[in-house]
């Protein structure tokens, strides 16, 4: 199949949406000891990349929200992702060509899933 400019172009997106996706998961293996097992970035209205991450609380963690601490690992897993913005940001600046102008973490628990938002610059 010859490629077009189309389908390189989606390619390059989703070749750069994968190594966000590894970047993410690369920083909680690296700060949490493990990574999340499943985990897929996606790229909305061609400015606004989410990563959705799926299982990723430690045993630690887990064994809070079982006895009632789920606002307690919130609180430590949403001030560790602003002490990180810099690494996270980074991460998605790299693979996406372009800055990072906001970003945000959320978590749930029930699921186990998080979710980390990023809204790039303007193109051009």
């Amino acid at each position: 199949m010859e490629r077009t400019p189309a389908t390189e172009s989606v390619t390059s997106q989703g070749e750069a949406l994968a190594a966000v996706t590894n970047g993410i998961v690369g920083l909680f293996r690296e700060y949490y000891g493990r990574g999340p097992t499943k985990a897929k970035s996606f790229l909305l209205d061609g400015y606004i990349v989410v990563c959705v991450l799926e299982d990723t609380m430690t045993t630690v963690e887990q064994t809070l929200v079982k006895n009632g601490n789920g606002d307690m690992v919130r609180q430590v897993r949403l001030t560790f992702q602003e002490a990180m913005a810099d690494q996270f940001e980074g991460v998605v600046a790299a693979a996406m060509g372009r800055r990072v102008t906001a970003y945000h973490s959320q978590l749930t628990m029930e699921p186990d899933m998080g979710f980390e938002f990023f809204v790039l610059e303007e193109e051009g």
